[in-house]
């Protein structure tokens, strides 16, 4: 049987040695909890450069086709000053007969 003198001495080693493991498992607890947080945060991260990368490649396609629309314009308007060119001339013929 124990010694009631060496009673406290085994209590007090008890109680140390649960404080070693209750810290310690509660140590590798934070330690996974903190390693779930980063991989959640990364995670989102690269969700959120992808999401943008596709934003931008939406942008320049859409300023790839205004620029095609643009010379399109461009286009037009050069012909319709043509023909205006070409009707005014008429005109003069005409009112110089």
């Amino acid at each position: 049987m124990v010694d009631k003198s060496n009673l406290p001495i085994l209590i007090s080693a008890a109680a140390a040695i649960s404080g070693i493991i209750l810290g310690w498992l509660g140590r590798s607890r934070t330690v996974r909890q903190d390693t779930v947080d980063e991989a959640s945060q990364d995670a989102r991260l690269r969700a959120d450069m992808e999401y943008i990368k596709r934003g931008i490649d939406d942008v320049r396609l859409e300023q790839r086709a205004q620029g095609q629309r643009f010379d399109a314009l461009a286009e037009r308007v050069t012909r319709v000053e043509e023909s205006a060119k070409q009707a005014h001339k008429r005109i003069d013929r005409l009112e110089a007969e």
